[in-house]
């Protein structure tokens, strides 16, 4: 009995391999598919590739007719791409998290350049020495809104790009109206003749 089972095991082994594995191809391809669709591409791109690649080799070992090659990379490829998927998940949770902190950075440093702009205003500044301060808010408020758009749409990689560097532009403005504003209170006041 040992001895049959020794002779068939291989040849079951052999007629097991002697086609294409094509339902773990599929599978594969749909598990990629799902990857892709939960956003792996963007953010598990390493997972992603190493998956992609896998399934490249088992088609590739499918026409050089090595089909057990072919199955361990399908199933190779199936497996990194479900873990693609689930990089995809934390990679979109901390982009969404790091996109929201960084949108609130730049709304308080915009609450605070407006602050400073009145402040400024009801010490009589001049306008012109306003101007940059002003165009600094507004364009902060306009990219602000663009990255709440890119968040609802789950876009947070833009989102974080679109306000990335307006904290940075802001606090240059308010200390250019800090510079302003000692310079100013610096002159001596004019004296009448």
């Amino acid at each position: 009995m040992r001895r049959l089972v020794a002779l068939l095991l291989p040849l079951v082994l052999l007629a097991a391999c002697s086609a294409p594995p094509q339902k773990e191809l599929d599978l594969a391809q749909g598990a990629l598919d799902a990857a892709r669709a939960a956003g792996a591409e963007q953010y598990a791109p390493q997972e992603y590739g190493a998956a992609h690649t896998a399934l490249q080799q088992a088609h590739e070992a499918v026409a050089q007719r090595d089909y057990r090659l072919a199955l361990t990379r399908a199933l190779d490829a199936h497996d990194r791409a479900q873990g693609a998927a689930r990089a995809a998940a934390d990679g979109k949770a901390r982009a969404r998290s790091e996109a929201e902190a960084v949108i609130a950075a730049a709304s308080a440093a915009i609450t605070q350049i407006r602050t400073r702009i009145k402040a400024a205003e009801a010490a009589r500044m001049s306008q012109k020495d306003l101007a940059r301060a002003k165009h600094a808010a507004a364009a902060g408020d306009a990219a602000v809104q663009k990255a709440r758009a890119a968040i609802k749409a789950q876009d947070y990689l833009s989102a974080k790009e679109a306000v990335k560097d307006f904290p940075a532009t802001i606090t240059a403005e308010l200390i250019a109206l800090d510079s302003l504003a000692a310079r100013r209170t610096a002159k001596p006041p004019r004296r009448g003749r």
